[in-house]
């Protein structure tokens, strides 16, 4: 878990969220003028963007409502300092310390970070980061910031993304200023980003009222291992701090923007590798960018996967053909927040912020007039839950800043990609809080408890079916119900079960392979945490080309003490089809146990035996010390208590592999009820109930058992402790997922809502 004072936040920067007013002081900065040379998507500008300049105090008001505790913001060096040096503009500083405070007063902790590419034009158009001079210009802002907000704030970031800034800007010009310069030139801007970052913390420390607290936030694609072997996650570790990208991409590299500030050095590989390109790198200069820092900020949102290969070199390994991407096209990969982290922090050893993560989705306003983003919730749920795993494993995770609250300005791309928790419409500015952000509130008020990390998940478990070889078994199976059958003779097919004698498995996700009795006690809260030593039901369906044996089943008292603690045999039966003419044996006409042991020792079994008529859609209940028997051409499902004792009174003289089958004899007569009950306190006929209703056909000691037969879309909640279901005609979705006849699955406790639709007949069960 996280620790009890982890900050729970969200992340904007100036340009993106504040707009303009013509009164507000601000100097132009080169989004300014890269928005002016026509270079944003569909000719767009930050002139309005969010307005959060006229609006941020019912934005503060907004986050209190949710629950945010913390605001990682950034203050414009263009509006502070119009000119980039020299004359500050006290409305920016009056508006910056209002929002300090206003944040303040809504329970919101500040987090400043002082450069989210707000470059001034005015040091543009003296070479930007090119001139070594900038070294001076961020100190001088840095001093101004310093000076104005340290009373009303402890945090403060230097460089947002140098990585970002340095390579879109200046080397494929994507970004403002729109540059591409040669090699040189961008290593030297590199070098110089870095140098200032050190000169801003030496003037934030220095001019500060009070201590602070200085971190730094870089970002880039993480490395992560296709699979957890220690291979695998050695050549994932190498290749995050390698040098494997192309020289037109090179800025997207962690250790050469992360060493030199947290370990005093540039890595020896790029050294080597950029050799040609780099400018003199001098020890005043390493001790510059080394200043000591309190945390490390890092933005993640996404990475790539890693393998040794053959070789016992590093290999890329390509995702699955449609593995998910967000809207803005970039993979979704949760496994990068948990390998990532546990790498950095590995390699840098300083408590770590992930300071942006997020996800572009495509979001608009339902006709209910709410903003529904599950993408966007799911999204967080994984990432969310990698950070938990990666702290749990000993990385010092500090704090998680959610990009972005606000819809926004995406930069080269205008209007069209949304990051927010809050949708915006940019030509109203109204604000409408979008599900992710509800959701958001909840993981904040649980401290991360209510992530998936930290629940059972609780997926529909489809289990495949086992089959048994029967004498009096047949072929229906199959060609009934397409099951893959061993045998011509396959009588029984344990579609739930976790009895020793037929243990089911998972077919699919995140319990593929489990046996159901494993889960059952390895995974108790699946289950409704039952206070059983074994799952208590086996759902059969039985397929009797020939008449089976007449028997009888013990109950709980009689198994336990002679069948080395087995449970007794509770059944009933749900006739899926039959003859017109169809019987099935259910009770017997003795008087008494003495009548009983007389008719049995005799052979009377006709006089003995009591046959009732039976049709398709009965329902037959099979209490223990029940004398019965399925006859043959039936089919039937069968709902149990999970147990394989059966007492054969008689057997037709039947001979298995040349010998008469084992009879139970004195079993029997120990157990039969005696009288029997009447036939008609055990048939019911179930065919025609009403449809889209969840119909009990029985309620007993060890089970209950509903039919279900789908017309329409059926919704219901799952309040039992586990509930399984049987398709046992047609075909349909169940939470979207196709089921059709044969299907046999069961809603884990806490399942929440079930959607059923299509043209299908079900039978349910549970237990009491």
């Amino acid at each position: 878990m996280f620790r009890d004072d982890f900050v729970w936040g969200v992340a904007s920067s100036a340009y993106q969220v504040e707009g303009r007013d013509p009164e507000d002081g601000c100097g132009k900065n080169i989004w300014d003028t890269f928005a002016e040379e026509g270079r944003i998507l569909d000719g767009k500008d930050a002139y309005t963007a969010c307005d959060h300049m006229h609006r941020y105090k019912e934005d503060y008001k907004l986050m209190k409502l949710l629950g945010i505790k913390a605001y990682r913001f950034s203050m414009s060096w263009a509006r502070i300092l119009p000119d980039g040096t020299g004359r500050v503009n006290e409305k920016a500083i009056a508006m910056y310390r209002d929002m300090i405070l206003s944040m303040k007063e809504n329970g919101i902790e500040p987090y400043i970070t002082m450069y989210h590419w707000e470059f001034p034009q005015a040091l543009q158009d003296k070479g930007g980061w090119l001139n070594e001079d900038v070294i001076q210009w961020f100190g001088e802002y840095a001093k101004v910031v310093a000076e104005n907000f340290s009373d009303i704030c402890e945090y403060f970031i230097t460089l947002n993304e140098p990585e970002c800034f340095v390579g879109l800007g200046h080397l494929s010009g994507v970004h403002a200023p729109g540059l591409k310069l040669p090699y040189k030139d961008v290593f030297k801007i590199a070098h110089n980003a870095l140098r200032a970052h050190g000169q801003a913390v030496i003037n934030l420390r220095k001019y500060a009222s009070r201590p602070i607290k200085v971190g730094y936030a870089p970002t880039c694609g993480m490395a992560y291992p296709a699979t957890d072997s220690p291979e695998d996650i050695e050549a994932a570790r190498k290749t995050l701090f390698g040098f494997h990208q192309p020289m037109d991409n090179w800025t997207w590299n962690v250790a050469w923007f992360n060493d030199p500030v947290f370990l005093g050095k540039y890595p020896e590989e790029g050294l080597k590798k950029f050799a040609e390109y780099l400018p003199e790198i001098t020890d005043e200069d390493m001790e510059l960018i080394s200043q000591p820092l309190d945390f490390m900020g890092q933005n993640i949102y996404n990475g790539y996967m890693m393998r040794q290969g053959e070789d016992g070199e590093p290999e890329y390994v390509d995702r699955e053909a449609g593995a998910a991407k967000t809207a803005a096209g970039w993979p979704v990969t949760p496994e990068c927040f948990y390998y990532g982290v546990k790498f950095l922090y590995e390699r840098y050893h300083l408590p770590l912020y992930i300071t942006e993560n997020g996800m572009s989705c495509h979001d608009d306003v339902s006709l209910d007039g709410r903003v529904h983003d599950p993408n966007r919730q799911n999204f967080l749920d994984l990432y969310i839950s990698a950070l938990q795993r990666a702290n749990d494993d000993g990385a010092d995770v500090r704090g998680y800043f959610l990009w972005t609250f606000l819809d926004n300005f995406e930069w080269d791309k205008g209007y069209t990609e949304r990051f927010g928790i809050v949708y915006v419409d940019f030509k109203t500015q109204k604000r409408i809080v979008k599900d992710s952000a509800f959701w958001y509130q909840k993981i904040i008020e649980s401290n991360g408890r209510e992530l998936t990390v930290n629940k059972k998940t609780r997926p529909i478990l489809f289990l495949n079916p086992v089959f048994k070889e029967m004498i009096w078994g047949g072929n229906q199976l199959a060609e009934k119900f397409g099951y893959e059958i061993p045998s011509d003779r396959t009588g029984e097919c344990w579609a739930v079960s976790a009895h020793p004698n037929g243990d089911c498995t998972v077919r699919e996700g995140e319990y593929a392979g489990r046996k159901l009795s494993e889960l059952f006690k390895e995974e108790p809260e699946l289950f409704g945490n039952l206070p059983l030593d074994r799952f208590p039901l086996l759902i059969k369906i039985i397929d009797a080309k020939a008449d089976l044996s007449i028997q009888v089943h013990p109950d709980d008292a009689y198994a336990k003490v002679h069948e080395n603690g087995s449970l007794g045999k509770t059944e009933c039966w749900y006739i899926l089809d039959c003859p017109e003419d169809a019987t099935l044996v259910v009770g017997h006409n003795a008087g008494s146990r003495e009548e009983l042991k007389e008719m049995i020792d005799q052979k009377r079994w006709s006089e003995l035996i009591r046959e009732v008529p039976v049709k398709k859609g009965d329902f037959i209940q099979i209490n223990p010390g029940t004398v019965h028997a399925i006859k043959g051409g039936l089919m039937i499902l069968e709902t149990q208590q999970n147990s394989d004792i059966t007492y054969r009174v008689y057997d037709y003289d039947r001979l298995s592999n040349g010998k008469p089958r084992e009879l139970h004899v004195q079993q029997s007569i120990d157990v039969i009820t005696v009288p029997a009950p009447s036939a008609e306190d055990s048939v019911s006929h179930a065919a025609d109930l009403p449809a889209n209703t969840m119909n009990e056909l029985i309620a007993c000691d060890y089970y209950k058992v509903y039919k279900l037969t789908v017309t329409e879309p059926v919704s219901f909640e799952q309040e039992h402790p586990f509930l399984i279901m049987s398709v046992i005609e047609g075909e349909g979705l169940v939470n979207g997922q196709m089921i059709r006849k044969g299907d046999h699955f069961i809603f884990p406790s806490g399942f929440g809502k079930v959607d059923l639709q299509g043209d299908m007949t079900l039978i349910a069960s549970s237990v009491k």
